[in-house]
């Protein structure tokens, strides 16, 4: 297994990059996240991962360990595979993506390009536990946040409103203070909606 490359930066865009080490040039594919944190040096360093396939032989690479753990956790779930890990990755940031796990975001997790209801709520059933263990977060507080956004916004819904523009007032509210009660969500949303 190849647990990281060390070399000359040959080739760089969005999705992949070329490291010359002693004279072998690895092919290996990034995400956007990884992408925007290369270093502007020549020298690089990045953990990989390898996928064998019958057909292939991938590499994958990551500035971060973290983002290398998580994209291994995203490919142990039943109907996520690299390229869909790897396009969440980029879609969000790991710390996004795994707070979104945490807190049982299922929306987030399915706002991703490719990733339906089903599979959302898949990722967050499997990982959930593994999450909240490997990252140590504060449960509680995550679910909180997440649950008085879901609880505001599943009212919203039954009163009428459009999900998307409901979801959006109620973004900007939290925003301005996360600690708000579903209660106040709710008023601060039905004047402004």
């Amino acid at each position: 297994m190849i647990t990281h490359i060390q070399g000359k930066l040959v080739e760089k865009t969005p999705t992949e990059v070329v490291i010359d080490c002693s004279g072998v040039g690895y092919h290996i594919n990034i995400s956007l996240h990884t992408f925007s944190l290369l270093p502007d040096s020549e020298n690089l360093k990045l953990y990989t991962f390898l996928q064998v396939k019958e057909d292939s032989h991938s590499l994958y690479g990551f500035v971060e360990k973290q983002e290398r753990e998580l994209f291994k956790l995203l490919i142990s779930v039943s109907g996520i595979g690299a390229n869909i890990a790897r396009t969440m990755l980029s879609s969000l940031s790991p710390t996004n993506i795994i707070q979104a796990i945490a807190s049982n975001d299922v929306a987030t997790v399915q706002s991703i390009k490719g990733i339906g209801a089903k599979t959302a709520q898949r990722v967050i059933l499997d990982l959930k536990d593994k999450v909240l263990k490997i990252y140590s977060l504060d449960e509680v507080s995550t679910s909180n946040y997440n649950t008085n956004k879901e609880e505001a916004l599943s009212a919203l819904e039954v009163l009428g409103f459009v999900r998307k523009n409901a979801e959006k007032m109620i973004d900007k509210i939290i925003n301005e203070n996360p600690n708000t009660s579903v209660e106040n969500i709710i008023k601060q949303a039905l004047k402004n909606l």
